[in-house]
């Protein structure tokens, strides 16, 4: 697009040079700048930006949920990382539940709702197709991905050594037992149509059970995990950390799996934005996704995960003891059925993980949700000819990689293709991104 025009590499280099903070970038990740910076700072930090980087607007309203992957909005706020690239008024704001941020997102800022935040994957594309927005359209543009992992399976404690694990044939005649005994295995998500119902579903058809004939799904927002579980309504829960850990914690139940272990370096959660907000502010659209570029270097930054422990877990944000993100933050896992981890390569990732770039937006994970998505019906079949189009319109990665030059990220951090490749699965099962119908043939449990 025409307003998203490339400042010049040398251009901006000169323009770091001139400010002391950018030489956190990247290198000196270890060394971050203090806390929010005052109006005096921000001032000299808009000063010296170009022309061509001032944002258009210094005010956005972020929409986030108090789970592990908005992490990146957090820190991109707290740490001035978002100031220091002219968005001086940042507004992060808490969500109740998914519900409450397509509300929120579908209404916009203006009316009192967002401007776009964190999205469980394929949100953006539902909302823009006005499928969970009661057939009221309202394009989104998605625009990184914040995170991967930072998800598990927890079932209750009434269930340990019943063989309930990542791949096991007890799984099945459990649920085949309590549903011929009239009480179906009840299983919750946060989300309809989203991806902490696909890790869930996913990991059941593995295990040959079907989730729309032999269980019970629910929908249940993160806040209500830990007392459904306690109260025992729940078999099993699919959410974001801290609340599966949380379980293990509290002796409420365990982990059957983590979601790095179903599919290792999996897409997580997302930045999506109104589109009109974006056509109207690319210069600011840019200036955001510096900032949280820049953070998701930070928190990769396992050094400073003690730091960000102590930000994120505070009442303002996830309202959590950091006792709680301390271990599982550095990839320590107690799955509490005497199953250990403990791999910083399991831990949430925000800007690398062992595949390559954690941040930019691969179109080819975006086919999948898509995919996965008539394979459980919530899209016709016949949307699987046109996904790669919808993609296209909806997935604005040249915007990521625009902003990506110009914050002088290496050239060798900036993916050269829009498709990661052929994906694969904790039950050996692959998806060719240029064969998505191949994949949809090999699955022996599914609606289409």
């Amino acid at each position: 697009m025409s307003n998203f025009n490339n400042v010049s590499r040398r251009r901006f280099i000169a323009v770091a040079g001139a400010t002391a903070v950018s030489s956190v970038l990247l290198k000196a990740c270890g060394n971050p700048p203090a806390a929010t910076p005052t109006a005096t700072s921000a001032q000299a930090t808009k000063a010296a930006l170009t022309t061509e980087q001032v944002p258009e607007t210094t005010k956005v309203r972020l929409g986030y949920l108090p789970i592990v992957e908005s992490v990146a909005l957090i820190i991109a706020k707290e740490k001035g990382f978002f100031a220091k690239y002219g968005m001086t008024d940042v507004e992060v704001s808490k969500q109740a539940n998914w519900g409450a941020a397509r509300d929120n997102v579908k209404i916009g800022a203006p009316a009192g709702g967002i401007d776009g935040g964190q999205w469980q994957m394929p949100m953006p594309y539902l909302i823009s197709e006005g499928i969970i927005t009661d057939n009221l359209k309202v394009p989104m543009y998605v625009l990184l991905q914040l995170n991967t992992h930072g998800n598990g399976i927890a079932i209750a404690g009434k269930h340990k050594d019943k063989g309930v694990g990542l791949k096991s044939d007890k799984i099945k005649p459990l649920i085949d037992k309590m549903k011929s005994e009239g009480t179906k295995f009840k299983a919750a998500h946060t989300f309809p149509k989203a991806n902490q119902e696909f890790w869930i579903r996913y990991w059941l058809a593995a295990n040959g059970v079907d989730p729309d004939n032999d269980i019970e799904l629910l929908t249940v927002p993160s806040a209500q995990t830990v007392a459904n579980m306690k109260t025992g309504t729940m078999d099993a829960f699919s959410t974001g950390d801290p609340w599966p850990y949380r379980i293990v914690k509290e002796k409420i139940g365990f982990l059957s799996a983590l979601t790095a272990e179903i599919w290792k370096a999996h897409p997580e959660e997302y930045l999506a934005m109104r589109a009109d907000w974006v056509d109207k502010n690319p210069k600011a659209t840019k200036a955001l996704l510096k900032g949280i570029m820049e953070a998701q270097q930070w928190c990769d930054n396992f050094d400073n995960r003690k730091e960000l422990v102590q930000i994120v877990s505070t009442k303002n944000y996830l309202s959590v003891a950091p006792e709680v993100l301390d271990e599982l933050m550095m990839g320590k896992y107690d799955l509490g059925d005497g199953r250990v981890i403990d791999d910083k390569s399991m831990a949430p990732l925000y800007w690398k993980d062992s595949k390559g770039s954690v941040s930019y937006p691969y179109q080819s994970h975006d086919l999948w949700f898509l995919t996965e998505s008539v394979r459980w019906g919530f899209l016709p079949k016949e949307s699987l000819a046109t996904a790669k189009d919808l993609i296209k319109k909806v997935n604005r990665e040249d915007i990521w990689r625009e902003a990506a030059k110009e914050a002088g990220i290496p050239a060798a951090d900036i993916p050269t293709s829009t498709s990661r490749g052929i994906e694969e699965f904790f039950d050996g099962v692959k998806f060719d991104p240029e064969n998505p119908q191949a994949y949809l043939d090999s699955l022996k449990i599914k609606k289409a």
